[in-house]
Order: structure tokens, then sequence, then C-alpha cells
């Protein structure tokens, strides 16, 4: 099982590296065209695909707050996801946009619940 939670952490670092270098592009005004005609789907594919690793590399740890217990990576990562978006409206080359934010909450949703569906009973 250790070994298990190792190939998970190995394929969040390089995740992490590629969506970095997507961001990179983006605020650079660089992205290829074959990804910004798919803007949207992008955004589910992108933040679903971060959010299944990151509940998969982080053992579905969860947070208190008040009487909710809620999942930490995907509550973390929806505060990245409106910090980044928001920051875009301060940048030359990006816009604020509504529909990313939605696209990227979708993608969010999508990848917590497929995580969810590979959980351990023991967890």
């Amino acid at each position: 099982m250790k070994s298990n939670k190792l190939v998970w952490k190995i394929l969040v670092v390089i995740y992490l590296i590629v969506f970095t270098l997507i961001i990179v592009l983006a605020y650079n005004h660089a992205l290829p065209e074959y990804l910004t005609k798919n803007d949207k789907a992008g955004h589910v594919f992108l933040y679903g695909l971060a959010t299944f690793l990151g509940q998969m590399a982080g053992n579905w740890r969860t947070v208190r707050f008040w009487a909710w217990t809620l999942p930490l990576f995907p509550l973390l990562f929806v505060i990245f996801t409106v910090v980044e978006e928001l920051a875009q409206s301060l940048s030359p080359n990006r816009t604020f946009d509504i529909g990313d934010l939605v696209a990227s909450s979708f993608g969010i949703m999508i990848g917590y619940f497929l995580a969810e569906r590979l959980k351990p009973k023991s967890i």
C-alpha cells in the first residue's frame, strides 16, 4: 500500500509541473491554439484531474469547519481557483471569465466524485 501512495505523489508532482507550465504560458499569451480553442473543456479536465490526484495522494484528508467536515484538497483548490481567476483581471494577457470559474468548479466536483468512488472503506 505504501508504494501505491508514492505513485500518487509522483503523479501529483508530474501534474503540478505541467499545470504550472500551462499557467505560465497562459499569462505570457503563449498557449498553443489547440488549448485555447477548447478552453472550457480544458478547465474541466485540468481541474478535475488535479482534484482527483490531490484526493488520491492526500489520502482523502478532511478539515472541520464549524459543523462541517470538508475535504481538504478540494477546499484549498477552490480557494486557489478563485484567487487565480481574479488575478487574471490584473494581467494584460488574461481576463477574468466567470465561465472559466464555472468550468473549473465543475471539474473540481467531477474529480472529487471520482476519487470518492475509489476511496477505501477503511478511511
